[in-house]
């Protein structure tokens, strides 16, 4: 349990700084993540090449991978598109959406009861996030975006948690960073006639931060969070995620000095999505102890 949590948390650190590279890379939403799918998907095949062979999924079992990369890549773009629409502190926090809808989703989808005090939780954190589009009303576009793409994040997440079963992490990881650029190979000519880009092809700046992002704050960070994901809950893997935007706000407060344009329903939500993850890491401590008695 112990390296399990070592694992999460060296995946949040590495995930926090998504959002600084999404703002810093020159490209827009839709074609960052495909390019970071790309490389992350070319990434773990020379990775698994190397190290003992690519494992194939039995007859029809590759297709919920390829859904749930689907889902993810959808989850980036909404994430991008909130971070532009928004910035980045904005589209960190609304992330912290995830708890709230993993603990109404995966009881609903997996047939257990709903835990009360994991929906507690959750609405705290909605209610941070509230308090923050309520009082900074120039960023509620980016916010209702942040908030769709927590949602998918959720569940993916669930998703997750049922193929670990199935197959191992680096399958898991390469079908999915696969399926998810397959599906926004398909989708690209739509999306950027909808949305037209200053340019499509990466500058040298961007293919180095593009690499950045997709081999160590993907493909490390992904397979650290699915091995993690072997032993910790869903809802106590999307919850613990929280602290993602701590790191990454943090981050942007020093590179973009975002703190001079929040205001102070951001910093009043901010504080009581950090208090949920508080109450919820001690929770689970108290929970462990009890169980090792």
């Amino acid at each position: 349990m112990k390296k399990a949590f070592l694992q999460l948390h060296a995946a949040i650190f590495l995930a926090g700084f998504t959002g600084i590279l999404g703002r810093l890379i020159t490209l827009n939403e839709g074609l960052l993540v495909w390019y970071r799918m790309l490389f992350s998907t070319l990434g773990l095949l020379m990775l698994m090449a190397f190290s003992g062979g690519i494992a194939r999924p039995g007859k029809g079992r590759w297709l919920p991978l390829l859904g749930v990369g689907a889902i993810v890549a959808l989850h980036w773009v909404f994430f991008y598109g909130s971070i532009k629409y928004a910035n980045v502190s904005i589209a960190l926090v609304c992330f912290s959406a995830v708890g709230f809808f993993t603990a109404l989703l995966d009881p609903l989808m997996s047939g257990r009861r709903i835990n009360v005090i994991e929906v507690a939780l959750g609405v705290l954190v909605m209610l941070g996030i509230y308090l923050i589009f309520h009082f900074d009303r120039q960023y509620q576009t980016g916010i209702i975006i942040g908030v769709i793409s927590s949602l998918l994040a959720a569940l993916f997440t669930i998703f997750n948690k049922k193929l670990l079963l199935q197959h191992g992490t680096n399958t898991v990881t390469l079908y999915e960073m696969g399926g998810g650029w397959l599906i926004l190979t398909l989708l690209l000519p739509f999306y950027v006639y909808r949305f037209p880009a200053d340019h499509y092809i990466p500058t040298l700046t961007d293919f180095f931060w593009l690499l950045f992002l997709s081999l160590l704050c993907t493909v490390l960070a992904f397979r650290l969070s699915l091995d993690a994901l072997k032993k910790i809950s869903p809802f106590t893997v999307n919850l613990s995620y929280n602290l993602e935007p701590v790191y990454g706000i943090i981050l942007a407060f020093v590179v973009y000095q975002e703190n001079k344009y929040l205001g102070k329903g951001f910093y009043i939500g901010f504080g009581i999505i950090l208090l949920t993850v508080l109450l919820q890491s001690w929770r689970v401590w108290l929970l462990h102890r009890k169980a090792n008695k």
